[in-house]
């Protein structure tokens, strides 16, 4: 599962005509226009597997936002990447997309009245510490403040340093529901019913007014060596802001002062 998951922590190499990628493949910028800012996860989702962005960059001038969910389409045999998840995506079958808004899309189960979920829908899979899920802002002199405002998910889905996170529950009926989660609130089912049994692959459309999101690498198990660096880092710091100061490679110090 660890293995697995970490191969998933980053974006396909199939991918919407205006999608730039870096080297890594974790972050995604769209380069011209608002839409053909289609991409995928690397690898298909394991059960209870979070997806989990970040966005980066925002573009004033246009209408929507960015847009999530899975597919059962192997993106390496499209013949051609749609210009919208929404609808052209979706239209092609086995896919379900959702527009972020701060009010989110939930389907109720038959007699099931819409609300919170009851509780997180991988509990029976993974444990994910929330503060991964939750944005951060901006290290910057008022980020602890702003940091509160993201925790208590106080700030609109739609914001900038806002984290998205897509996963799949399996049922016992063998089918799946898709959840989304919104800075570590979990949005209930947004659809259900998904074939467990197939490949589902994480869907992201940087779409209009969102401009480059970032994968965020969620952990199972036992931390990463870089993991235990920030922690150290971090223990010995008064304030994020301080550790812009410090000998650091970029990498590393972005990390301590993003994650």
């Amino acid at each position: 599962m660890a293995a697995r998951c970490r191969l998933a922590a980053r974006f396909h190499r199939v991918h919407g005509a205006n999608v730039r990628l870096d080297a890594s493949r974790t972050r995604a910028t769209r380069v011209q226009s608002f839409a053909h800012g289609l991409c995928f996860s690397a690898e298909p989702l394991a059960p209870g597997q979070v997806f989990l962005v970040e966005i980066e960059e925002k573009e004033l001038g246009w209408c929507g936002h960015l847009r999530v969910g899975l597919t059962a389409l192997d993106p390496q045999r499209l013949e051609a990447v749609p210009e919208y998840s929404l609808p052209d995506l979706v239209s092609m079958g086995d896919t379900w997309v959702f527009a972020i808004t701060r009010s989110h899309n939930r389907v109720a189960a038959e007699g099931e009245a819409v609300g919170r979920a009851q509780g997180p829908p991988w509990d029976p899979f993974l444990r994910v510490p929330r503060d991964t899920l939750v944005g951060r802002s901006r290290p910057g002199r008022y980020s602890h403040i702003l940091d509160d405002l993201y925790k208590t998910n106080a700030l609109p889905a739609t914001a900038r340093c806002s984290r998205i996170g897509v996963l799949y529950a399996p049922q016992p009926d063998g089918t799946a529901d898709m959840h989304i989660l919104i800075n570590g609130e979990d949005m209930g089912p947004s659809a259900r019913r998904l074939p467990a049994a197939r490949p589902l692959y994480a869907v992201v459309d940087v779409f209009a007014s969102t401009k480059s999101v970032r994968v965020i690498p969620v952990e199972y198990g036992f931390p990463s060596l870089q993991t235990l660096c920030r922690m150290v880092i971090q223990r010995h710091v008064v304030h994020r802001v301080a550790i812009e100061g410090l000998d650091l490679p970029a990498p590393l110090r972005t990390f301590c002062q993003r994650e």
